[in-house]
Formats: C-alpha cells, sequence, structure tokens
C-alpha cells in the first residue's frame, strides 16, 4: 500500500485510502506492544496470521447476522473494509475472571462468571483507557443511548457465537474486547477479533493461547496463535 495514502497507523495496523471513499484498506504489520507501548517487538508472520484470523472470525459473525466493517481480503496481510465514524469506546465482556478485573476486583483468575460481565472503556491511550460507564457515554455525547444499546446487544451477540466457535477447538473464550462505528448510520461491528484483543486458554490445561503469551514473556506467541488458527480450521496463507 505504498502509494496510497495512510489515514491512521495504530500499534498494530496501517489504514490506508481505498479507491471508493465509503472503504479503506487495513493493513496488519507484525507489530507487537503492550503496557501502553512499553514494551514494543516485531513478531515475524503476526501481520498475516492476524489478518486471516480476522478475516474468518468476522466471515462467521456476518453469518450470524452481525453487521461488521469487513468486505474482504486482499493479501495476507491486508483487508478492505467499510469506513466507520469509529466510536472511541471499547466494549469488554468477560466469561471468566483474568487480567483487570482480578486486580481490581481481587477475584481468583479462572472465576466462572455467570452471567458474563459487561465492561466499557474510552479509548484514549494517553489516559490508559479509563472504565467508564453507559451514562458517560450518553452525557460526553460519544454516543447515544440507542446506539449504546445496540452495541451492548451486538457485544453479546458475539458472545454467544464464538464461545461456541472457540470451545468446538478446544478451547474457552475467557474475554474479549471489541469497537463500533457508524457505517450509513447503522451500528456495525470494526477493529479486529484477534488473539491480540482476546483472551482464549486451552479447555483442558488453561494454557495461555493469546497476547498475554507477550505480556507475560511466555513466549511461541506467532506460534500459538497459528496452533489456534489450525483449531479452528483456518489454513494460514502465510506469503506476501
Amino acid at each position: 500500500m505504498e502509494s496510497a495514502k495512510q489515514l491512521y497507523a495504530g500499534k498494530a495496523k496501517s489504514v490506508y485510502e481505498a479507491q471508493d471513499p465509503d472503504h479503506v484498506v487495513i493493513a496488519f504489520r507484525d507489530d507487537t506492544s503492550a503496557f501502553d507501548g512499553a514494551k514494543v517487538e516485531q513478531l515475524e508472520r503476526k501481520g498475516a496470521v492476524n489478518n486471516q484470523f480476522n478475516a474468518f472470525i468476522m466471515d462467521r459473525l456476518a453469518g450470524a447476522g452481525i453487521p461488521t466493517h469487513f468486505e474482504r481480503r486482499l493479501s495476507a496481510r491486508e483487508s478492505l473494509c467499510k469506513r466507520l465514524e469509529m466510536i472511541p469506546v471499547e466494549c469488554v465482556v468477560r466469561n471468566l475472571a483474568a487480567g483487570s478485573l482480578c486486580r481490581r476486583l481481587g477475584i481468583d483468575e479462572g472465576r466462572e462468571l455467570e452471567p458474563p460481565t459487561f465492561e466499557l472503556f474510552l479509548k484514549d491511550d494517553e489516559r490508559g483507557d479509563p472504565m467508564i460507564n453507559e451514562s458517560h457515554v450518553e452525557t460526553f455525547g460519544w454516543a447515544t443511548s440507542e446506539q449504546m444499546a445496540r452495541m451492548k446487544e451486538l457485544t453479546y451477540q458475539v458472545n454467544e457465537v464464538l464461545r461456541g466457535l472457540f470451545l468446538d477447538g478446544g478451547m474457552l473464550l475467557v474475554d474479549y474486547k471489541l469497537e463500533f462505528g457508524l457505517f450509513r448510520g447503522e451500528v456495525t461491528l470494526g477493529d479486529e477479533f484477534t488473539p491480540d484483543g482476546c483472551r482464549l486458554w486451552d479447555r483442558d490445561t488453561r494454557e495461555k493461547m493469546d497476547k498475554d503469551r507477550f505480556r507475560q514473556g511466555l513466549g511461541s506467541v506467532v506460534e500459538t496463535y497459528e496452533g489456534v488458527a489450525r483449531r479452528l480450521g483456518l489454513e494460514l496463507e502465510l506469503d506476501d
């Protein structure tokens, strides 16, 4: 995408103009970061693995009637997506206790959460993505109450689809975060769904199969992501 205008560069993805102004091209890079950028590395093949993993998941969600920004994969590392007006709110569902929930509330890691918890965070790196609530979202104009209700509804629908999908592959979907935007006025799932943005554990051993391997220095990050893809029946194309 060297010849296209770059619109945005995030921690692990770059967004470029597409020929159609209603769409963008998202390129997944090998960059990997944690702890608000305090730990940064390049992990070979990660961009290609995450792009194809995301395409697979987005196709599954679309098949379940969930509107997503994903249109089609263009190459091993690039995908064509709808151009959304992003809502600066992260929706987080937790099926098992892990990460910040354990630190905040003193809950033991691995505790089953029934019903699953739903949390909101403001997407603001400078402030450490602070936790917010639905009242904040409406009061500060980040989304209307109707849009927020739709985001919550879709987030739980995603949970229903993906918990079963990962369980069939011998994995537990511990938690995940989703971002949404507006496409022609419709609340639409955006960003990505990869092991970078969720927690996955082996169902039997509780081995961590997500970005916690990078955060905690467990190693074999990309190899583990590839293993997750194989468990789901996804054949990866790793040559650009």
